[in-house]
């Protein structure tokens, strides 16, 4: 039987807070501190959780919504693999539990992997580190929609094409005022061949 479990909870209480006011270091602070980065984690793991993912902002109006967007996907793999899809992903205002006409036909889009694949295929990889890009039009459907047509210039040789974003403004709930990304689809009959996801 171990020392612990011998003595009755309130005992073993008192003697460990005798202790702690005895000795300067205790074991059980030191225990406390490092149990707030776990050990299988990096050393910089606390800073990165302060800071803010990048993602939809309150400020941002819907043309700062997507030109963030397409940042992203200009430098796709800055700082880590992908970045430029995550950034996509946590603009997206789908349900992650039903299926998606984000790209058009309706997809199971709630894992980010099937996302990151579409955006691997070949009619929209050409938005990742696309050289390129000019605004073709822009329209205020209604005060809380926004379509914007992009042309693309890829970083293959004459690789271009025309994408249409369409931003809706949340009403309600937690992603109040928020520009969310409906949609983006490609001007022409991106998933004529197929596709596996």
């Amino acid at each position: 039987m171990s020392f612990s479990s011998s003595l009755p909870a309130p005992h073993l209480v008192f003697l460990l807070s005798k202790f702690n006011r005895q000795h300067k270091p205790s074991a059980f602070s030191v225990v406390r501190a490092s149990a707030d980065v776990p050990d299988f984690l990096s050393a910089d793991w606390l800073e990165s959780r302060r800071k803010r993912p990048f993602g939809p902002r309150l400020n941002f109006t819907a043309e700062e919504a997507v030109q963030h967007q397409l940042d992203a996907l200009k430098c796709n793999d800055q700082p880590r693999p992908d970045y430029g899809v995550e950034v996509m992903y946590r603009f997206a205002g789908f349900d992650p539990f039903e299926r998606s006409p984000y790209f058009g036909p309706f997809f199971d889009l709630g894992q980010f992997e099937r996302f990151r694949r579409i955006f691997h295929h070949s009619t929209y990889r050409m938005l990742l580190g696309h050289k390129d890009r000019r605004i073709l039009s822009s329209l205020l459907v209604n005060e809380n929609r926004f379509k914007q047509r992009v042309w693309i210039q890829g970083n293959r040789p004459e690789e271009e094409e025309i994408f249409q974003f369409t931003m809706v403004q949340r009403i309600g709930g937690s992603w109040d005022g928020y520009w969310l990304t409906e949609s983006l689809l490609h001007d022409g009959d991106a998933f004529a061949g197929g596709l596996a996801y």
